[in-house]
Protein backbone atom coordinates (compact mmCIF):
# COMPACT_ATOMS: atom_id res chain seq x y z
CA UNK A 1 0.00 0.00 0.00
CA UNK A 2 1.20 3.48 -0.95
CA UNK A 3 0.68 6.28 1.71
CA UNK A 4 0.01 9.55 0.44
CA UNK A 5 0.20 12.85 2.55
CA UNK A 6 -1.90 15.80 1.81
CA UNK A 7 -1.67 18.91 4.43
CA UNK A 8 -0.20 16.84 6.83
CA UNK A 9 -2.52 13.74 7.33
CA UNK A 10 -1.58 10.49 6.06
CA UNK A 11 -3.64 8.76 3.38
CA UNK A 12 -3.79 5.37 1.75
CA UNK A 13 -4.89 4.59 -1.52
CA UNK A 14 -4.34 0.97 -3.37
CA UNK A 15 -1.65 1.14 -6.48
CA UNK A 16 -3.51 0.45 -10.05
CA UNK A 17 -1.72 -2.34 -11.42
CA UNK A 18 -0.89 -2.83 -15.43
CA UNK A 19 -1.54 -6.58 -17.02
CA UNK A 20 1.49 -7.49 -16.47
CA UNK A 21 1.75 -7.06 -12.73
CA UNK A 22 3.64 -3.81 -12.83
CA UNK A 23 2.57 -0.79 -10.97
CA UNK A 24 0.52 1.40 -13.72
CA UNK A 25 2.30 4.84 -14.00
CA UNK A 26 5.80 4.24 -13.55
CA UNK A 27 7.51 6.43 -16.19
CA UNK A 28 9.26 2.79 -18.01
CA UNK A 29 6.47 0.61 -19.01
CA UNK A 30 7.68 -2.89 -19.97
CA UNK A 31 7.53 -4.12 -23.39
CA UNK A 32 5.03 -6.95 -24.21
CA UNK A 33 6.02 -10.10 -25.09
CA UNK A 34 6.11 -10.86 -28.86
CA UNK A 35 3.66 -13.58 -29.98
CA UNK A 36 4.88 -15.57 -32.58
CA UNK A 37 2.64 -15.22 -35.54
CA UNK A 38 0.43 -18.27 -36.27
CA UNK A 39 -0.76 -19.01 -39.69
CA UNK A 40 1.54 -16.42 -41.32
CA UNK A 41 3.12 -17.60 -45.23
CA UNK A 42 6.49 -18.53 -44.13
CA UNK A 43 7.23 -18.90 -40.35
CA UNK A 44 6.56 -22.56 -39.42
CA UNK A 45 4.70 -24.07 -41.89
CA UNK A 46 5.31 -25.81 -45.81
CA UNK A 47 6.26 -21.80 -47.06
CA UNK A 48 9.02 -21.84 -44.23
CA UNK A 49 10.81 -25.29 -45.52
CA UNK A 50 10.26 -24.87 -48.56
CA UNK A 51 12.71 -21.31 -48.67
CA UNK A 52 14.56 -23.12 -46.69
CA UNK A 53 15.07 -25.67 -49.18
CA UNK A 54 14.92 -22.95 -52.02
CA UNK A 55 18.04 -21.46 -50.19
CA UNK A 56 20.25 -24.84 -49.95
CA UNK A 57 19.24 -25.52 -53.37
CA UNK A 58 20.76 -22.26 -54.74
CA UNK A 59 23.64 -21.82 -52.45
CA UNK A 60 24.80 -25.88 -53.70
CA UNK A 61 23.82 -24.71 -57.16
CA UNK A 62 26.22 -21.81 -56.93
CA UNK A 63 28.96 -23.61 -55.82
CA UNK A 64 28.68 -26.12 -58.07
CA UNK A 65 28.65 -23.59 -61.13
CA UNK A 66 32.12 -22.01 -59.23
CA UNK A 67 33.48 -25.15 -59.80
CA UNK A 68 32.19 -25.68 -63.06
CA UNK A 69 33.96 -22.53 -64.18
CA UNK A 70 37.08 -22.97 -62.91
CA UNK A 71 37.38 -26.90 -63.83
CA UNK A 72 36.53 -25.84 -67.33
CA UNK A 73 39.14 -22.95 -67.22
CA UNK A 74 41.92 -25.64 -66.95
CA UNK A 75 41.80 -26.24 -70.35
CA UNK A 76 43.36 -23.28 -71.10
CA UNK A 77 45.97 -23.48 -68.71
CA UNK A 78 46.94 -26.96 -68.87
CA UNK A 79 45.05 -29.96 -70.72
CA UNK A 80 46.71 -32.62 -68.84
CA UNK A 81 45.23 -31.06 -65.32
CA UNK A 82 41.95 -31.04 -67.28
CA UNK A 83 42.10 -34.40 -68.18
CA UNK A 84 42.89 -35.29 -64.35
CA UNK A 85 40.05 -33.09 -63.23
CA UNK A 86 37.63 -35.20 -65.69
CA UNK A 87 38.97 -38.12 -65.08
CA UNK A 88 37.92 -37.64 -60.82
CA UNK A 89 34.64 -36.79 -62.59
CA UNK A 90 34.08 -40.41 -63.63
CA UNK A 91 34.33 -42.01 -60.01
CA UNK A 92 31.05 -43.72 -58.42
CA UNK A 93 31.38 -41.11 -55.70
CA UNK A 94 30.81 -37.94 -58.20
CA UNK A 95 27.78 -40.07 -60.39
CA UNK A 96 26.19 -39.64 -56.84
CA UNK A 97 26.87 -35.97 -56.64
CA UNK A 98 25.70 -35.24 -60.28
CA UNK A 99 22.51 -37.19 -59.00
CA UNK A 100 22.40 -34.70 -55.89
CA UNK A 101 23.12 -31.76 -58.29
CA UNK A 102 20.17 -32.70 -60.69
CA UNK A 103 17.75 -33.35 -57.93
CA UNK A 104 19.02 -30.01 -56.45
CA UNK A 105 18.26 -28.29 -59.86
CA UNK A 106 15.14 -29.35 -60.47
CA UNK A 107 13.49 -29.04 -57.05
CA UNK A 108 14.77 -24.90 -57.45
CA UNK A 109 13.51 -24.61 -60.84
CA UNK A 110 10.14 -25.94 -59.73
CA UNK A 111 10.02 -24.38 -56.24
CA UNK A 112 11.27 -21.30 -58.38
CA UNK A 113 8.08 -21.14 -60.46
CA UNK A 114 6.26 -21.44 -57.06
CA UNK A 115 7.77 -18.88 -56.03
CA UNK A 116 6.97 -16.30 -58.57
CA UNK A 117 2.70 -17.51 -58.53
CA UNK A 118 2.60 -16.95 -54.73
CA UNK A 119 4.24 -13.05 -55.27
CA UNK A 120 3.02 -12.25 -58.49
CA UNK A 121 -0.48 -14.18 -58.98
CA UNK A 122 -3.30 -12.63 -56.62
CA UNK A 123 -4.24 -15.63 -55.04
CA UNK A 124 -0.95 -17.17 -54.92
CA UNK A 125 -0.95 -16.93 -51.13
CA UNK A 126 -3.78 -18.34 -50.70
CA UNK A 127 -2.72 -21.96 -52.49
CA UNK A 128 0.80 -21.58 -51.79
CA UNK A 129 0.37 -24.51 -49.37
CA UNK A 130 -1.35 -26.80 -52.26
CA UNK A 131 1.47 -25.32 -55.02
CA UNK A 132 4.10 -26.59 -52.76
CA UNK A 133 2.64 -30.09 -52.85
CA UNK A 134 2.36 -29.96 -56.43
CA UNK A 135 5.97 -29.17 -56.82
CA UNK A 136 6.93 -32.01 -54.67
CA UNK A 137 5.12 -34.09 -56.62
CA UNK A 138 6.16 -32.47 -60.55
CA UNK A 139 9.99 -33.38 -58.81
CA UNK A 140 9.58 -37.25 -57.61
CA UNK A 141 7.93 -38.04 -61.48
CA UNK A 142 11.03 -35.50 -63.07
CA UNK A 143 13.53 -37.68 -60.91
CA UNK A 144 11.97 -40.81 -61.28
CA UNK A 145 12.73 -40.22 -64.86
CA UNK A 146 15.72 -39.46 -64.19
CA UNK A 147 17.11 -41.88 -61.52
CA UNK A 148 16.97 -45.18 -63.79
CA UNK A 149 19.22 -43.91 -66.32
CA UNK A 150 21.31 -42.43 -64.05
CA UNK A 151 21.80 -45.70 -61.69
CA UNK A 152 22.44 -47.49 -64.54
CA UNK A 153 25.42 -45.57 -65.70
CA UNK A 154 26.60 -45.70 -62.00
CA UNK A 155 26.45 -49.65 -62.04
CA UNK A 156 28.39 -49.35 -65.38
CA UNK A 157 30.92 -47.54 -63.74
CA UNK A 158 31.60 -50.35 -60.95
CA UNK A 159 32.08 -52.96 -63.85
Amino acid sequence: MAEQTTGGTATTAAPTVSIDGRPSGSAIESPRTPRTPQGTLYRGSVGMWSWVLHRITGVAIYFFLLVHILDTALVRLSPEAYNAVIGTYKTPIMNLGEIALVMAIVFHAFNGLRIILVDFWSKGPKYQRAMFWVVLVLWAVAIAGFLPRQLMNLVADFH
